[in-house]
């Protein structure tokens, strides 16, 4: 979400862009497109980042993309009313480097039920809601807006959010190819200084997060207004967009279950795959002070 607002206040309020977005649907064709570099910098999962960098992809987290957003959803009305009864079930995942696959691990592990206890299937997000209707999956492990899209269809229910066994729970990650670091630092604090705004102004509040819904679902994400609000109003710490720095114990927890589920072939040092420089550069940014009625920066 920090991204689209970064770029739509930048285009309306100071007449420049400072980025080029780009939709993609999966996780899968989004990491094709850093590999092969048609895409310098992008949104995604923060196992899927470190991962890509222990396999030697010059790629570098330099923030985070937001806090919590994510949950487990179940069939509305259905058999599984907690976390025990997802045994023998199959779950949707979006990657198996995902945040939400190891956010299963944590919830399973509460209930004494290993991680093999269920059966995994990955599939990009779009398809999740309507393969749970038609019975294909038992349940689904996503990020948002998807968990919204199954409530508001009344298709399905939330079984429980992330934050509920993951505290400072973090999903999306940005990150940012060597070369450009390299060669272009500032325009890489630019980028991550104009999301760092955009997650404070996103926090500030109600009217905010409505107005930001209308504009990126009917520009960007081509999803209903309706949807969006949902998703950043029900309620409005459903998802957070500060504080965004990335930190050492939160990325030393993911690493840790990586290298349990074997995700990860060795442990990295934190500088390895992080470059906490921009986050630290970003840190005394203010929220934007676009006031949307106005449409004007002051």
């Amino acid at each position: 979400m920090a991204c689209p607002v970064t770029d739509y206040i930048s285009r309306n309020s100071l007449d420049q862009a400072i980025f080029i977005p780009k939709l993609f649907q999966g996780f899968a064709e989004l990491k094709e497109a850093l590999l092969s570099n048609r895409m310098q910098a992008g949104f995604i999962v923060a196992p899927m980042a470190m991962a890509l960098r222990s396999q030697g992809v010059p790629i570098k987290i330099v923030y985070l993309g937001h806090r919590y957003g994510s949950a487990v959803v179940v069939r509305k009305g259905g058999p599984i009313r907690e976390v025990k009864d997802l045994q023998g079930r199959t779950v949707a995942i979006p990657s198996r480097f995902s945040d939400e696959r190891l956010i299963l691990s944590r919830a399973l592990r509460t209930v004494g039920l290993p991680a093999d206890s269920i059966k995994l299937v990955e599939m990009p997000p779009p398809e999740m809601t309507s393969a749970l209707e038609a019975g294909a999956i038992d349940a689904f492990s996503v990020g948002e807006p998807f968990p919204s899209q199954a409530e508001m269809t009344d298709v399905g229910e939330v079984l429980f959010h992330a934050k509920e066994y993951w505290p400072d729970y973090i999903s999306c990650v940005l990150v940012v190819r060597q070369e450009v670091i390299d060669a272009r630092p500032q325009a890489v604090q630019v980028l991550v200084d104009g999301v760092a705004r955009s997650g404070l102004w996103l926090d500030e509040g109600r009217e905010n997060r409505e107005y930001a819904a209308d504009f990126v679902g009917r520009y960007y994400f081509r999803q209903p207004p309706s949807l969006l609000r949902w998703a950043l109003t029900h309620p409005m710490d459903r998802v957070l967009y500060s504080p965004l720095t990335p930190t050492q114990p939160d990325f030393e927890l993911i690493q840790s279950l990586m290298l349990e589920h074997e995700l990860l072939d060795r442990p990295m040092a934190f500088e390895e795959y992080v470059d906490i420089r921009f986050a630290e550069g970003a840190r005394e940014e203010t929220a934007w002070r676009y006031h949307p009625w106005r449409q004007e920066e002051e």
